[in-house]
């Protein structure tokens, strides 16, 4: 008996196949994109966004909570650390480590430690950290602005993948 998978389902191994095999055209596409701010970007990002959602199921994926870290804000300390009826110091020393290069507090191990591994969903989704809560930043209201942000996040996102994959395939020439 074979099971049946749900298209929205998202394959970790064929994400890494593809990005592997892509990799630099997105990279070059993204780059060109950020360098050139092509016409109609700021109403294209919305839609294609739409139509990612409607093939991506975060929850059969988890995999920026299991390859990345988020950065916690001092709000977001603050108000993860009240739940916790920590200190945020306390919840530092606990969960966080600072980051001396980019001057960010971020998780200490990964996958991260509010990630249920089972159910891939978050155990403080309702007060996650700002970063967390944004990501993956497919359409923001100045998209070219923010757009290299794909770069990073297109290795480990599958719905940033299929965002670059659609802006690719709308704006190439």
């Amino acid at each position: 008996m074979s099971v049946q998978r749900n298209p929205r389902d998202v394959n970790l191994r064929q994400l890494k196949k593809q990005f592997n095999a892509n990799k630099r055209k997105f990279r070059r596409f993204i780059t060109k994109v950020e360098n050139e701010r092509p016409r109609g970007i700021d109403q294209l990002t919305p839609v294609l966004e739409k139509e990612v959602w409607e093939e991506v199921d975060c929850l059969t994926c988890a995999n920026c909570c299991k390859k990345m870290t988020p950065t916690f804000t001092t709000k977001d300390i603050s108000r993860i650390s009240a739940h916790f009826e920590m200190t945020p110091a306390a919840f530092k020393e606990k969960w966080l480590v600072f980051e001396k290069k980019d001057r960010d507090w971020v998780n200490v191990k990964r996958p991260c430690q509010f990630l249920d591994l089972k159910t891939n969903m978050c155990s403080i989704y309702a007060i996650r950290p700002s970063d967390c809560a944004g990501f993956p930043y497919l359409s923001k209201k100045k998209a070219v602005d923010y757009v290299h942000v794909h770069k990073q996040n297109i290795e480990y996102c599958p719905a940033t993948y299929k965002m670059v994959e659609k802006m690719k395939a709308r704006l190439a020439p």
